[in-house]
């Protein structure tokens, strides 16, 4: 299995209540239902202040390097990036567990 992390920083002056964070956070939590290659799914806001801290985190897993493929070029999974290209960076790693 290959877990998939990411870790979402909104940029400066964007807040999560903002429209397109909103369409972008209800994007990726819907594709846990959407792509079949998902053997897990979870993402939620940070819930700490700490200023090293991101501020939206995703937790997925895969069987193997096929299947995360698979899901990095699914449609629903590249509209999800599109979205968030517009108001975050972010930081991943992936790693067999």
């Amino acid at each position: 299995m290959i877990r998939h992390l990411v870790l979402f920083k909104l940029d400066e002056g964007v807040r999560r209540d903002d429209p397109r964070v909103v369409e972008g956070v209800e994007a990726f939590r819907a594709l846990g239902d959407q792509i079949d290659e998902l053997r897990f799914w979870e993402c939620a806001w940070n819930i700490t202040d700490r200023p090293i801290a991101y501020d939206f985190a995703i937790n997925s897993a895969v069987d193997d390097t096929d299947a995360l493929k698979r899901y990095l070029e699914h449609p629903a999974h590249q509209a999800g990036v599109a979205l968030w290209r517009e108001f975050a960076t972010w930081v991943m790693a992936d790693y067999e567990f």
